[in-house]
């Protein structure tokens, strides 16, 4: 007898365990009967899991978090017991404001305070000459794209409510509303950085990697009151997810999980663009330069799939940093209580994996025992002790 899902994703290279799982038939091999349905926007994933439409999703962690707390829209609570990917994400900026950056710039190009730096000289001089102010796309107001860029733009000085604007876009429509200069950049997973850089419309400024050594991207989302009725079911979800997760991790598989992904039903783009997001290795300008990375988006490796409540801690103080939400200490408790790595260890087995440092390159560690105290250190931002 196996269990029929419905199983909602986003045409992203990191529903890679996700979709390997159920095309590779591991799903299958749990009882699992999956139906992957593909979205555009994160707005349909939500609802759809909220309402019951969708069993299980692909979805951004800070929207399973917002969810939960029912910020933005109605209080769903919600039940993260996989990772589905550590980093993954880039910034992806104009020719003009590359070629501006680059002019600006007092330092090495992948050091993200120097390119920060640069930003902030170019805001002033538009400003100064009367110019519109630079428009940054990424995919969500609760996203980790929106928090990326938002902490790379403030440790340089720009604050990203005053001096820029910042819209939200499917990731699938970045590169057409960078070409039609809509935007002057993005922040979005892959492998719509590598589209457009591949059109010829984009360079990769940065890897997020580059901004925080390890963040949680994208998780394998339940509603809470479902997981507690189907224990076995998320049970064989996660099974399922770590084996599709490994076999990407193989070098050897890498090329057929690409061919898997780019079919048309799936992310729809070329193997080849595919596979270089999951080896690391990615063209970042229009003429060939290329740029290698291993921890570009972990998937499998370094325990990367286990949830890691901290990271839920560093998303739920950006909500508070930049005044989507005012600090209660309930409200950070219940945030760090959706990422589920009791569920994780429970099916998987294994002893519990070393936690995720975040590792960002700008202000102290975090702590999450202290949220204020690592927010009071930031000088840019909405929130107010």
């Amino acid at each position: 007898m196996t269990t029929p899902l419905r199983i909602g994703f986003i045409p992203l290279v990191d529903a890679a365990a996700l979709i390997t799982a159920v095309d590779k038939g591991f799903a299958a091999t749990e009882g699992l009967d999956v139906t992957l349905v593909r979205e555009v926007s994160w707005s349909n994933v939500r609802d759809k899991l909220n309402i019951g439409l969708f069993d299980a999703a692909h979805l951004l962690a800070p929207v399973a978090i917002a969810s939960s707390l029912g910020l933005g829209h109605v209080k769903v609570p919600i039940t993260a017991p996989f990772n589905l990917g550590l980093n993954g994400n880039a910034i992806t900026v104009s020719p003009a404001l590359h070629a501006a950056l680059m002019d600006e710039l007092d330092g090495d190009r992948f050091d993200p305070m120097a390119t920060s730096q640069a930003l902030a000289r170019v805001v002033a001089k538009r400003r100064k000459s009367g110019a519109e102010p630079l428009t940054f796309g990424m995919t969500f107001p609760f996203s980790t794209h929106n928090y990326q860029l938002r902490f790379w733009m403030a440790a340089g000085g720009v604050d990203p409510d005053e001096d820029v604007q910042l819209v939200v876009l499917p990731p699938p429509y970045m590169a057409d509303s960078l070409a039609n200069g809509h935007v002057d950049a993005f922040c979005v997973g892959a492998p719509w950085n590598s589209i457009a850089v591949d059109l010829g419309i984009g360079h990769i400024l940065h890897f997020v990697s580059d901004i925080l050594l390890s963040a949680v991207e994208k998780v394998l989302a339940v509603r809470q009151s479902w997981s507690e009725k189907h224990p076995d079911v998320v049970a064989s979800l996660v099974r399922a997810h770590l084996r599709g997760a490994e076999f990407i991790e193989q070098p050897e598989n890498r090329g057929e999980v690409a061919r898997i992904l780019s079919s048309p039903e799936r992310i729809g783009v070329d193997a080849s663009v595919i596979q270089r997001t999951l080896d690391g290795r990615l063209k970042i300008s229009p003429d060939g330069t290329m740029r290698e990375s291993s921890r570009y988006l972990l998937v499998g490796r370094e325990a990367a799939a286990r949830p890691d409540p901290a990271q839920a801690a560093w998303l739920y103080a950006q909500m508070v940093r930049w005044g989507q939400t005012p600090y209660r200490p309930e409200a950070l408790k219940a945030a760090m209580a959706v990422f589920r790595p009791d569920l994780y260890d429970a099916a998987s087995g294994r002893p519990p994996g070393a936690s995720h440092a975040i590792g960002a390159f700008a202000g102290p560690p975090f702590d999450p025992v202290d949220v204020p105290g690592h927010l009071a250190a930031f000088k840019i931002g909405r929130w107010k002790p």
